[in-house]
């Protein structure tokens, strides 16, 4: 599986952190698997309904070249592979972090996505 850009959501305290160490461990939410869960371009609207339903966040866009052996693409819903990292995401791999807010109805409100 490839894609240029994999995405994952944080909390705003887990990215001020970020922005502080100079890299991204995501929280005990994040890493509750012993890993941090990513989605594609494809995927991450129905992980973002499924796992951050009236929840905003912050839309990490990550450069997956940039992530080297950590990237590890492994079945997940539906068998479908999705990319997992194991271990911390330098700051330097890191293309966007945006905010995701909620759009009127309560769903998340994306920016446009790259694959």
């Amino acid at each position: 599986m490839t894609a240029r850009t994999v995405y994952h959501i944080a909390t705003e305290d887990d990215w001020r952190a970020a922005e502080a160490a100079g890299s991204y461990r995501g929280g005990a939410t994040a890493r509750s698997d012993g890993f941090l869960h990513f989605s594609t371009a494809e995927q991450i609207v129905e992980s973002a309904a499924k796992h951050w339903a009236g929840r905003a966040g912050v839309l990490l866009a990550v450069e997956a070249a940039k992530l080297g052996a950590s990237l590890t693409w492994e079945p997940s819903r539906g068998g479908k592979l999705f990319p997992h990292v194991y271990g911390d995401v330098s700051l330097t791999a890191v293309l966007s972090a945006r905010p995701l807010i909620l759009g009127p109805d309560g769903r998340h409100v994306f920016p446009r996505l790259e694959s």
